[in-house]
């Protein structure tokens, strides 16, 4: 596996690094601890140094189950976690956003025990809190970084404007955004700014939540308990409308003797040598799948192709419930 760098920050992680958010939480109920300690051992195994989890997923059980999977490698991964939520006292969901300073701080203790770490690799706010003026938060990850307990400081589906004023107090290492074939957005919004300060790009869910792996049909549904169940891009008529991205990409891949998955995770390779895509799984063969992702190379004219044909197809549906869409981009 080859590495790369999150912009100019020194951080050195795979090129492809393993989402662990579906193995508790997301996708339905969490999956069995010790089938999924397999699948991230078969990442480390396979040069994978690169783990994206978060105290809300779950809550807390995900964090636990990286933290115990990982403790033999103590040093030689990369582990990425989050804080910017709590429960609300309402009805216990974890639907309120808090990136109060003395929060981020008792989040910190807690994950590093979670984690089974001496310090957090890198530490992003999971969501922008209006309520907290930018500053104070990256001006809290400040003394964690200071004082040892946190390495870099991340941001998650900012806008440019917050993640510049931030980068003014504290150095941003890394945004992590979704962005795929099925969501470009990030184009026009931040990437311009991102390349311009020296920051990595994450993309989260570089395989569309699993669209792009061509494994869904217009007869595809989901349970209550899954996410994308809440997604309009998934509900049957814009689900039906958008599979035409996925027959363009079928087509492709045929061609490079790929899989539709490894020719998605290859274009965002291409795009910019500082972004590190993060997808997730919960099965072994599916993690050798997008592995060899990696190893799919595009000509500058199949990349173009592949951006001119897949920018004519438009698609259908926000990527969002109106309620999480009010949390991105602020």
């Amino acid at each position: 596996m080859q590495k790369r760098q999150l912009g100019k920050s020194g951080l050195e992680v795979s090129a492809l690094g393993l989402g662990c958010m579906g193995m508790s939480f997301g996708f339905g109920p969490p999956k069995d601890t010790a089938e999924m300690t397999k699948v991230i051992h078969a990442a480390v195994d396979a040069g994978v140094t690169f783990f994206d989890t978060a105290e809300v997923y779950g809550p807390y059980i995900n964090e636990e189950l990286v933290g115990a999977a990982l403790e033999p490698f103590k040093g030689k991964v990369v582990i990425a976690t989050k804080f910017g939520f709590e429960a609300n006292p309402e009805d216990g969901k974890w639907s309120k956003l808090n990136s109060r300073p003395e929060h981020i701080r008792a989040v910190a203790e807690a994950s590093l025990k979670r984690l089974r770490i001496d310090a957090i690799d890198l530490f992003y706010q999971h969501r922008v809190d209006l309520e907290v003026p930018i500053e104070d938060v990256a001006g809290a990850v400040k003394e964690l970084i200071a004082e040892g307990k946190v390495k870099h400081f991340g941001m998650s589906e900012a806008s440019a404007k917050t993640i510049r004023r931030a980068h003014a107090v504290q150095p941003v290492t890394a945004l992590q955004s979704e962005y795929s074939l099925f969501f470009r957005e990030p184009e026009e919004t931040v990437m311009p700014t991102l390349e311009e300060l020296g920051i990595g790009f994450v993309p989260f869910s570089p395989l569309g939540k699993g669209f792009l792996t061509g494994k869904m049909s217009a007869e595809t549904t989901f349970e209550k308990t899954d996410f994308r169940s809440t997604v309009p891009r998934f509900n049957p008529e814009n689900l039906k409308a958008n599979l035409a991205l996925v027959d363009l990409l079928t087509a492709f891949a045929e061609r490079k003797n790929a899989t539709t998955a490894q020719v998605a995770l290859a274009w965002l390779l291409a795009r910019k040598p500082w972004m590190v895509p993060i997808p997730g799984t919960t099965k072994l063969d599916r993690l050798a799948e997008n592995l060899g992702g990696a190893t799919v190379e595009l000509t500058a004219a199949e990349f173009t192709e592949l951006e001119e044909s897949s920018s004519r197809i438009k698609l259908q549906g926000e990527r969002y419930s109106p309620m999480q869409q009010q949390m991105v981009g602020r």
